[in-house]
Order: C-alpha cells, then structure tokens, then sequence
C-alpha cells in the first residue's frame, strides 16, 4: 500500500497496521477494557445530521479560527500525544513540521520524544505543552519554567489520568517502556523487521521533557508505573489554582467532561477546556466530547474557549463540533497512524486532506466562514 492510496482515516490506519510490529499498532489502536467508549467517540457524531443551505454565493472559504489567543488556519489542531519516535522515527518533529505548513497549532507531550526546544525551533504555528501534575511539586514548578522559557503559547494539563486506564492489549503484549514483552509480542516485533531496522539505526530513544527527572531505562520506570508512582491522584482544583496563577497565560484543562467541572475551570481562571475522554483510553463506559459538547458550550461557552476532542475522522465530524460551538477540535488517532505509515508526508497528507474536506462540506453547507456554522445547521435524531 502506498502513501497515494490513502483517501481516509480507515486508509491510513491499514497502512500503518502493515508496518508497525503489533504491540505498538496496538498500543495506538488501543483502548480501555472493552474498548466501548473508544467506539462511541465516532459513532456519537452520527446522532446528528447536517442542514446544508444553497444558493448562498459562496465563493472564497476561510477556515480559520482563534482559540485561546492563537490563530489558526484550521479550526482542527494536532493534540498532543506520547511516544511519538516509536511509530515513526521522526516522531515529534514530523508533526511539527507539518502542522507548521498547514498554519495550525500542535502539542508536545510530557512523554513526548522530542524535546519541547527542538519542537518550538521547527514550526512557526503554536505550541501546546500538555503535562501531568507530579507529586513533586518542584518537578511541576520546573516543567512549566521550562515551558515558558521555550516559547510555548499554551499549557494544557491532563486531569483524566490520576491513574493508567486498563489497556487490555498492551498487557497481551507486554507493551511497556522499556520493552517488557510476551513471546507472542516478540514475534510480531520479529515478522516486521523494517521497523527494528529503522528504530535500531536512529538516534537512541528518549523522553527529553523527563530526562532528568525520570530513568526510564535499564530495570526502570516502565509508563505504567510513572503513571502510578510519579502522578499524584490527589491533585485537587486547589492544587490547578496555583499553576493557572503561577504560568499567568494561556492555561488549558484536558479531560473535563461535566458542566461543574467546566464551570470549576472558569473559577479558576483557565482559558481554555478540552472535553475529552483521552481516546476512550482511560474509563470505558464514559461519555463523549461530542455528546457533551452543547450542554458545556450552553454552561460555558461565552467565558472559556470549549474545544472537544475523540473520535473525529472526518471533515463533517469537524464542522457538527463547530456548529455546536466548539472553538477547535482537537486530532489523535487521525494524524498518529499517518505519522507510523510514512512520517512527515503521511501527517502532511492527513492535514491536507482533512483542509480539502472542510472546505469542501463548507461548500455544500453554504457557509463562507466558521461563523456560518451554528446550531440552525444540524438536526438530532
């Protein structure tokens, strides 16, 4: 299968299945326990359809939106994600790059493989750190110097991961880091022996945001355990007050998915919320962004930027998140398979082709610009 054969999400994900040793397609297909939630997230844009209207004299589209003080070309950004070098060797940087190129705004994870410095110097669009709250207060106050020594725009912390969800796949194949793998997990290493010649012949695996806090290596913290030895389970609004206060800019929770937990946020002082089930990678049986997105927007929506996230693989899925008033939508899976099918190309033509179906379903919409999209446009079956 070749790179030009991919039209859709469905496509690239098959690409990237046929490259990447099991445990780690695994490892980014995966969900939480039965994997219901993960399955909800996309079928939870079909309770609604579209209402196009015609003869609207559409002409130019503009695509772009503000969210939390950044512009963007696209109302999609690339959202930050962990161990991006094991799917593709240039990890991190191809995203980079590419969403520089499409104008739009990516993340770089605390589990990130590429440093937040080397990432800043290759794209000019905005930076979002996303980051955990450790135990060690310091180790926090330290992250989010850092940060803003690097240039980053935007703060994003995860407030859903006080503890790993049940990833049932990874614990088939003994996926950890370092490896800790099962026989049945090693022979799916061993039928994809590019992608051992590729990892082996770069430069060595790392997690620069925590080299010099973590030892990941050599009989070592595995990412299980930094999440269960590392990550305080008792952070508290309190304890999230006190980081808003002390970045004093732009600040983003990542996980609410209540109305009190939005209006909490607001309280606080962040600028921004992403409503997000972390890919139904946390507790299955939860419910979606998209389902939650009217009653947060309706709670919320004129005091802090809502932005959702989960599930989306198409063009239309964007635009009924927009309609509902979500500022920005955040991508995943959507970029992640691309990136393991063929790098930078491969997330520059994810990000292509998902511009080329906005623009297009604007079309058919009748709408000249995000603001065009409002609610008067779906229907709820």
């Amino acid at each position: 299968m070749r790179l030009t054969d991919c039209h859709s999400f469905h496509d690239f994900r098959r690409m990237a299945k046929s490259r990447l040793p099991g445990p780690i397609f695994d490892y980014i297909d995966g969900a939480a326990d039965d994997e219901v939630t993960y399955r909800r997230n996309t079928s939870s844009f079909d309770s609604c359809s579209l209402v196009p209207n015609v003869l609207r004299g559409v002409r130019d589209i503009d695509m772009s939106v503000t969210v939390m003080g950044q512009k963007l070309a696209l109302p999609v950004y690339c959202s930050p994600t962990a161990l991006q070098r094991l799917f593709h060797h240039q990890g991190e940087r191809a995203v980079a790059a590419a969403a520089g190129h499409y104008g739009t705004m990516f993340g770089v994870s605390s589990l990130g493989t590429v440093s937040l410095e080397e990432a800043r110097r290759i794209s000019g669009g905005p930076q979002v750190y996303q980051f955990y709250f450790h135990k060690d207060r310091g180790l926090n106050r330290e992250m989010m110097a850092r940060a803003k020594q690097a240039g980053i725009e935007v703060m994003m912390l995860t407030v859903d991961s006080i503890t790993g969800g049940n990833r049932e796949r990874d614990k088939r194949t003994g996926f950890s880091i370092p490896f800790r793998l099962t026989l049945g997990g090693m022979v799916q290493f061993a039928v994809k022996p590019a992608w051992a010649l590729n990892y082996l012949t770069h430069e060595k695996f790392k997690l620069p945001q925590l080299d010099n806090h973590v030892d990941m290596g050599g009989g070592a913290l595995s990412i299980s355990r930094y999440f269960t030895e590392m990550l305080d389970p008792s952070m508290t609004w309190d304890d999230v007050a006190a980081m808003v206060q002390e970045w004093g800019g732009q600040f983003c929770l990542k996980g609410v998915m209540s109305v009190e937990d939005a209006k909490r946020a607001v309280e606080i002082g962040c600028t921004g919320i992403v409503l997000s089930n972390h890919g139904g990678r946390q507790l299955d049986g939860s419910t979606t962004g998209f389902g939650m997105l009217a009653e947060i927007v309706d709670a919320v929506g004129d005091k802090i930027d809502v932005i959702m996230d989960g599930g989306v693989q198409r063009g239309t899925h964007v635009l009924k998140a927009l309609s509902l008033g979500a500022k920005a939508v955040g991508l995943g899976r959507f970029y992640l398979f691309p990136l393991a099918a063929a790098g930078q190309k491969g997330v520059e033509r994810a990000l292509g082709l998902m511009k080329a179906e906005i623009e297009r379903d604007m079309r058919l919409m009748g709408c000249s610009s995000i603001a065009d999209l409002t609610r008067s446009n779906l229907r709820f079956t």
